[in-house]
């Protein structure tokens, strides 16, 4: 796919689709209640419509109207065995999500996806579900999808410490932990995410979190509700750069999600210096508007804290640095090594590719700037993050084309990117 270069600048007002990590959990939840669930503002891309089909699969009436999607639930004991393995496609946070869900059911699911699901890391969620009680193993005695998982409906609760800073495995085990008996404890390595704690308690549910603790008492029933999706960030995060990297540009984001434990890329547009103004419009919901326009940059260190609130966004922040004035460092962000693709090694080799100068680490990446792009032939690797921000650095691109292999993989979590993107630049 050939991509738009040599742009002058991006304006306008655009709201950007719903949050993919609350998509996925409205429909996980809406299952788990009693009674109905009403979702507003869902994000329909591939990868929340796998957890979508895979819950039809196990036996959810689930209706979609093309806005409101309904949730029939069927309380935690009420799921059933599906016919075959599910496939849940390129989504990560579907295979782990459920297999906790899955370790409390009566009965043996497989669970299966494409070539990057294939090699995703699964000891990480199945050990501590081991420890409460379920069985877990995953291909040929490894710990990598295809897995089977023989629930138990007899958890029973653990203390358990993180190895790694993840929302995905916290929340497999709070989801696992509602079912248990006794109460779960879970200590974590750094504070991540926190949509899976905010929808057990707009559920009906209680939980305590005090600093890295987290408090949970099995044996709790959910309550359907309404939920309103609010805009997700990281889709946000790559107009936000655009907008600050690319001359005469003024842009206004609405409903954007404001989740203080996303909000990394905010902090970060604020340390270099970005012109940007925040607005929280909607308390309830978390969200709320964003306007920022170029921007003179300055390099920063990201590190420690602020990386499980900005992992996603780093490939983008790594464009954002090759137009800032200085050395940018990134570290502390391992975890970009098992997503899609190894993100860290993507991230250099791509922009290199356009004549960034940008070097891997074993934890991160450096970056010196600002540099001018050139064209390329570039690659997504499969990963929607990584298209998506070759796509924004495209736009800098002055002299030559730029060449984007695998663009589809954009549409796991943003299928109208690029119409929004030209609409955005359209003079």
């Amino acid at each position: 796919m050939k991509l738009l270069t040599n742009q002058i600048g991006i304006k306008g007002i655009l709201e950007v689709p719903g949050d993919k990590s609350i998509s996925h959990r409205s429909i996980m939840f809406g299952a788990m209640a009693k009674g109905t669930t009403t979702i507003r503002k869902f994000l329909r891309a591939d990868d929340c419509l796998s957890t979508k089909a895979m819950f039809e699969e196990l036996g959810v009436k689930i209706d979609d109207d093309g806005d409101i999607i309904t949730v029939h639930g069927t309380g935690v004991n009420g799921l059933k065995p599906a016919n075959k393995a599910i496939d849940i496609g390129n989504s990560g946070t579907t295979i782990r999500l459920t297999t906790g869900i899955l370790a409390g059911s009566s009965f043996t699911t497989v669970l299966y996806g494409d070539e990057s699901i294939a090699k995703r890391p699964m000891n990480r969620v199945m050990l501590p579900l081991q420890e409460m009680g379920a069985i877990c193993r995953g291909e040929s005695g490894t710990e990598f999808p295809p897995i089977t998982i023989t629930g138990t409906p007899n958890l029973k609760g653990i203390s358990y410490k993180m190895p790694v800073a993840s929302a995905q495995v916290k929340s497999a085990i709070l989801l696992a932990a509602l079912q248990a008996e006794g109460e779960t404890v879970i200590e974590e390595k750094e504070i991540t995410r926190d949509h899976t704690e905010d929808m057990i308690r707009q559920f009906g549910g209680q939980i305590t979190v005090d600093g890295k603790f987290i408090r949970l008492q099995g044996g709790q029933e959910l309550t359907g509700q309404d939920v309103i999706v609010p805009g997700d960030i990281s889709s946000a995060a790559f107009f936000l750069v655009a907008a600050s990297i690319l001359k005469d540009s003024q842009l206004k984001l609405i409903n954007v999600g404001l989740n203080q434990t996303r909000t990394g890329i905010i902090d970060v547009l604020t340390d270099m210096g970005a012109s940007m103004t925040v607005s929280e419009d909607d308390q309830q919901n978390k969200s709320g508007s964003i306007t920022i326009e170029t921007s003179r940059l300055k390099a920063v260190e990201i590190g420690g804290d602020i990386i499980p609130r900005l992992i996603d966004e780093l490939p983008v922040i790594a464009l954002l640095a090759t137009q800032a004035e200085g050395r940018t460092i990134i570290r502390d962000a391992e975890e970009l090594k098992v997503k899609e693709t190894n993100r860290i090694d993507a991230t250099a080799r791509e922009l290199a590719k356009m004549g960034a100068k940008i070097e891997a680490t074993a934890d991160g990446l450096i970056i010196d700037g600002p540099t001018p792009l050139h064209g390329a032939e570039v690659t997504s690797y499969g990963d929607h993050r990584i298209g998506m921000m070759l796509a924004v650095a495209a736009l800098l691109v002055e002299d030559g084309d730029v060449d984007l292999a695998k663009p589809e993989a954009v549409s796991v979590s943003y299928p109208n990117f690029f119409d929004d993107l030209s609409q955005l630049i359209e003079r």
